[in-house]
């Protein structure tokens, strides 16, 4: 009985050691996580400046920025879908600005059936936030040229097909052409940290009452 007993509480006690340690780890990933989003909030919001002469992927990610120039006529499209609008595509336009730089405007969403609709060269000034995207992984289809259709925002690639720097600018607000805006927002950020902590404690209750159990019928079996 006393092999068995120490047994059962080295086992249960080991096991919800590990259980409670996943949900503290957990913890701190939330701290960390709600730490990346609050600073991502404040870059969001903060008061468009002039685009950098050279933004940085990680430090000019979310930067509000200013824009003053023409869209080119020259545009590319990504498949997605919207919220009550169903599947079409975000339309990716080179844009010339002010001062002779060539970049990306992420105009935001059109329907599958205005794809192909004409958005001419004219004059306009944007206000967006800098962004490189996480769109494209391992798993990401390539390029249909045939079809002109990303399957996600590769700001290089779509970069090397529009002749502009690697810069995409996400507008803010409506650009016109009948182009629905799809503003940078924190609403895009996963965040599942706190139903995972609150899993893994849940499992550790379980465990050490899966363990008291274990006792009771180890000292139930040999009274």
């Amino acid at each position: 009985m006393l092999r068995a007993t120490i047994f059962a509480l080295i086992l249960g006690i080991a096991g919800a050691g590990v259980l409670i340690a996943l949900g503290v780890w957990q913890l701190q990933r939330l701290a960390w996580k709600e730490g990346i989003i609050a600073q991502a909030e404040a870059m969001m919001t903060r008061d468009p400046v002039a685009l950098p002469a050279d933004p940085d992927p990680v430090a000019d990610r979310y930067r509000a920025v200013a824009v003053s120039g023409a869209f080119t006529g020259e545009q590319t499209h990504v498949l997605t879908s919207a919220r009550g609008a169903g599947p079409g595509f975000l339309v990716i336009a080179a844009y010339q600005t002010s001062d002779g730089r060539r970049i990306m405007i992420d105009r935001g969403f059109v329907p599958a059936a205005a794809k192909t609709a004409p958005r001419t060269a004219r004059p306009a000034a944007v206000i967006g936030n800098l962004n490189w995207p996480d769109d494209v992984t391992a798993s990401t289809p390539p390029y249909d040229a045939g079809r002109d259709i990303w399957y996600g925002r590769d700001v290089a690639g779509m970069a090397a097909l529009l002749g502009t720097e690697p810069i995409l600018v996400i507008a803010r607000s409506d650009t016109g052409d009948g182009v629905r805006p799809q503003p940078v927002t924190s609403a895009g950020f996963r965040n599942t940290h706190w139903e995972y902590a609150v899993t893994w404690f849940s499992l550790a209750a379980v465990w050490l009452g899966m363990t008291l159990l274990l006792l009771w019928r180890i000292r139930t079996r040999t009274a």
